[in-house]
């Protein structure tokens, strides 16, 4: 696997991560050390980086499913190049 698909596939993952402990969030769960549906627990609900590695690979073989559809339909995923943000939003004379 080139290098860039690997890096873009751990972005996706660690995005994947954020996305669902978020929607967890919202629905009221909390961190505990184990998962317990009746306390709305779930040991997951931490950082990426802390996640157990089988986690990580959970969410890794996710991104990478994503990025082989993509493929698949015939679309591209292009990263751009030198891009600058600034002067992108030019504030409107007063």
């Amino acid at each position: 696997m080139p290098a860039e698909i690997a890096q873009l596939a751990e972005l996706l993952a660690r995005k994947t991560h954020e996305n669902w402990t978020e929607q967890r969030l919202n629905e009221g769960l909390r961190y505990g050390a184990k998962r317990d549906a009746a306390k709305k627990e779930h040991p997951c609900l931490v950082p990426y980086e802390e996640l157990p590695e089988g986690e990580k690979e959970y969410d890794r073989e996710t991104a990478m499913e994503t990025l082989k559809t993509n493929q698949a339909l015939e679309y591209r995923t292009v990263k751009e190049q030198n891009r600058h943000t600034e002067g992108m939003f030019p504030c409107e004379p007063s």
